[in-house]
């Protein structure tokens, strides 16, 4: 296995914690922060911006899984990569949307 695949792995799982709050807030019909807000990530966009957003990011994290290396769940070294990259970005979120929505 080569190392950019362990480094696809930790992005594609940073992608897929990403896809989480604008798929939720989306499909809720909540505006919520986005890149493409004014002032971006702090302004809100659309219910629809933060749908496509979402699934954006779905893609993008399922094209650095499943289709860079052999991603297999059974491998505990290519879980723990997906994982951190999960880990860290949804500690990243926690902080940058708790800021904006009382949390801490």
């Amino acid at each position: 296995m080569r190392w950019y695949h362990y480094l696809a792995y930790f992005f594609g799982g940073a992608f897929l914690a990403n896809a989480l709050p604008h798929l939720g807030n989306g499909v809720s019909g909540n505006a919520f922060q986005s890149p493409f807000a004014s002032p971006p990530g702090v302004g809100l966009s659309s219910s629809t911006v933060n749908v496509l957003w979402g699934l954006f990011n779905v893609a993008a994290g399922y094209l650095l899984v499943c289709r860079v290396g052999s991603f297999t769940l059974r491998k505990t070294q290519h879980v723990l990569v997906l994982g951190a990259g999960i880990l860290i970005m949804s500690l990243i979120l926690a902080h940058t949307f708790g800021r904006l929505h009382g949390g801490r």
